[in-house]
């Protein structure tokens, strides 16, 4: 966790990664329905003080025309999901909320997430989601080359791996943002006046 006192301000937003049903239903190493339960907390905790919830997804044209087509080792999907992948639960979305579409592993690339967030007044970003090594992780190293500050609400992220979680925590994120809980985060929103 962070070796000072986390503060926040006017100008932080909450952006969730892939907290969908498609991607909720994989075997992570975290229970993916904690995550989920920390992100409607975290959620409801930035709604109470009118600052932005942003819930990203990540879904394909039904043709499948704009899926990644590049040549890897392991590639990802060969068709299109179908829709009900792409939803976001519920009990997770409220009225007001921005959502943003991706195709691709990060929120911003091909997105309006970084319009949003500037039209917004935004210059911090409280991150969670699944995966951590690949959304959130692709995310966050956007969100800091464009300058945004960084806190990650690790009780809030998961991995399918769980080493791979261990490594973006240990290795990466504390080198573009701060580390913390989504305790400490709701404590630091209600500190605000």
């Amino acid at each position: 966790m962070t070796t000072s006192a986390l503060t926040l301000d006017s100008g932080t937003a909450l952006v969730l990664i892939d907290l969908q049903q498609g991607i909720l239903a994989l075997p992570t190493a975290r229970p993916a329905e904690e995550v989920l339960a920390r992100g409607i907390a975290l959620a409801g905790a930035f709604r109470a003080h009118k600052l932005p919830v942003v819930l990203v997804n990540v879904a394909w044209s039904p043709d499948g025309g704009d899926l990644p087509s590049t040549d890897v080792d392991r590639p990802g999907p060969a068709a299109a999901p179908p829709p009900a992948f792409s939803e976001i639960p519920a009990e997770l979305a409220a009225l007001g909320d921005v959502t943003v579409t991706k195709r691709h592993w990060g929120a911003f690339t091909g997105t309006e997430l970084d319009l949003q967030l500037r039209r917004r007044g935004i210059h911090r970003i409280v991150l969670g989601g699944i995966s951590t090594s690949v959304g959130v992780e692709s995310t966050a190293r956007t969100a800091w080359e464009h300058s945004y500050g960084l806190v990650f609400a690790e009780d809030a992220t998961a991995d399918m791996d769980a080493d791979s979680h261990a490594h973006s925590f240990a290795k990466i994120f504390p080198r573009i943002g701060r580390i913390s809980s989504t305790a400490e985060i709701i404590s630091a929103l209600d500190s605000l006046r």
